[in-house]
């Protein structure tokens, strides 16, 4: 099936991985992802025996395996010089946004720019997206996952 990327926006708050989980659970309850025992390309809302939990979706096999090609095969945001690992999201750093987008202060206009900062498999970043007056507005979750 190959690697699928994802992208999500959630409304701004200061505490990123609050604003993942909330993501994450959202997500999950609303069936957006794909689920294993599904066809391929077919969301797990169109199944209504899903799994009712992400713990028992995460213990099928095949999800272990294969992911749910969504923002729920990531498990947190990484602190502040923690290292990138599998199944981790991290944060644009003021540096990266400088270089790929000219501006500290991201905007929706900057995605572009910044979309290839995503360029691991099974990892996601996230920036924090500002309004015109320079105030934080949302949040872009983005990635690759899944098998």
């Amino acid at each position: 099936m190959g690697a699928s990327s994802w992208r999500y926006f959630v409304a701004y708050q200061p505490d990123l991985d609050t604003a993942l989980n909330a993501l994450r659970e959202k997500v999950f309850a609303d069936g957006d992802y794909w689920w294993a025992r599904g066809e391929i390309g077919e969301s797990a809302n169109a199944h209504p025996h899903r799994p009712a939990t992400m713990r028992e979706l995460f213990a099928d096999e095949w999800v272990q395996e294969s992911g749910t090609h969504s923002i729920l095969d990531m498990s947190h945001v990484l602190a502040d010089g923690e290292k990138p690992d599998y199944g981790t999201v991290q944060p644009v750093s003021g540096a990266e946004a400088l270089r790929c987008a000219g501006t500290e202060v991201l905007t929706r206009d900057h995605l572009k720019a910044i979309d290839d900062l995503a360029e691991r498999r099974w990892f996601g970043r996230c920036a924090v997206l500002h309004d015109g007056a320079g105030r934080p507005e949302e949040i872009y979750f983005w990635g690759w996952s899944g098998d």
